[in-house]
């Protein structure tokens, strides 16, 4: 017997299922994190150029 129909037998289908599960939302919190990290750089970068800005101000102002 090959090993891909074992894997698709009664006994093994539902460990077979759970992993695929597992793995697709890892795959989907992995994404989802990378998205976040992303969104929190911008609004670093963002914050620093306005700092920098802040700054260029004031010391025009001086």
């Amino acid at each position: 017997m090959e090993m891909g129909a074992r894997l698709w037998e009664p006994t093994n289908m539902k460990t077979t299922s759970l992993t695929i599960l597992a793995l697709v939302l890892a795959v989907t919190v992995t994404l989802t994190g990378c998205n976040t990290m992303r969104g929190v750089g911008q609004d670093v970068s963002a914050t620093g150029r306005s700092v920098t800005q802040g700054a260029g101000s004031v010391q025009k102002s001086m």
